[in-house]
């Protein structure tokens, strides 16, 4: 388990991403989630991601890049205090935006996180909770505020934000050497799988997806023919991805730009081609 398994709370480890479970059905189909899994999730975000959440209506859930999000946790460095008989609010600053986080106190609870005196400016800390709304303004309504004494928690807070987001956006690594999304769980200590199934399609995850289609139809042609020394002539593509010859110029310049990115190479000469490994 991570050293950081415990940085969501103050008893528990992994705050509501829950260990091995995931909020949709087995199909990963997002419209089989559990909602109230969904919705006790926790998932590491930027201020700048609160900031730019988007609501369809003002009862709605809020969503993250058209992705429904739960308990949300961000870092950053405490630049007010303002302190009240009930409650305490808070201006968080993470270097990508601001928000306020307030923080209802409990004053039978003996969590040190509902006690106005543990917080100071300047201080760097963590904040959990529910992105919420007054009027035009945001906040996050504190759950659990607590200051950072890992200076390396910051680095791992933004690491593990960019993980998730890049996991939602493309899918988990498909690679078999990469970490699964599983482990990565274990790794992290939030269970970045509670959301996969709200990742895009399987296209996505396709090395080559991201390349125009007559590039993406060479290097898929290449990959799949028998591997030789000598590679594969560039008649061959031609005439396998059917192409005129009117089109000799276009698989050239695709040719030149699979090179420049790396993904093919010439062989024996300047018209036999290989995939890079």
């Amino acid at each position: 388990m991570s050293q950081y398994d415990n940085y969501y709370g103050s008893g528990g480890g992994g705050g509501g991403y829950l260990q091995g479970g995931s909020p949709f059905s087995a199909s990963g189909s997002p419209g089989g989630m559990r909602k109230t899994e969904i919705s006790n999730s926790l998932r590491p975000f930027t201020i700048l991601q609160l900031n730019q959440a988007t609501q369809a209506h003002t009862d709605a859930e809020w969503r993250v890049d058209d992705v429904e999000i739960g308990q949300v946790t961000v870092v950053g460095q405490v630049v007010s205090v303002q302190k009240q008989t009930t409650n305490s609010v808070y201006s968080i600053d993470d270097g990508t935006g601001r928000i306020e986080a307030r923080q209802w106190i409990d004053s039978s609870s003996d969590d040190d996180s509902s006690k106005t005196g543990a917080i100071e400016e300047q201080q760097y800390v963590r904040v959990t909770g529910g992105l919420k709304s007054f009027g035009k303004k945001r906040y996050i309504n504190a759950t659990h505020i607590r200051p950072i004494k890992e200076p390396h928690e910051v680095y791992f807070h933004i690491l593990e934000t960019i993980a998730v987001t890049l996991i939602l956006e493309r899918g988990p690594p498909n690679n078999p050497n990469v970490a699964s999304p599983n482990k990565m769980v274990q790794n992290t200590g939030t269970n970045i799988s509670a959301y996969s199934g709200q990742s895009a399609q399987p296209a996505i995850q396709d090395q080559y997806s991201h390349l125009p289609a007559l590039q993406r139809d060479i290097v898929r042609f290449i990959q799949n023919q028998p591997h030789e020394d000598e590679g594969v002539h560039v008649a061959v593509i031609a005439k396998a991805i059917g192409a005129s010859g009117e089109d000799a110029r276009k698989i050239s310049d695709a040719l030149d730009k699979l090179m420049d990115e790396g993904l093919v190479f010439t062989t024996i000469d300047d018209s036999h081609f290989s995939v890079s490994a």
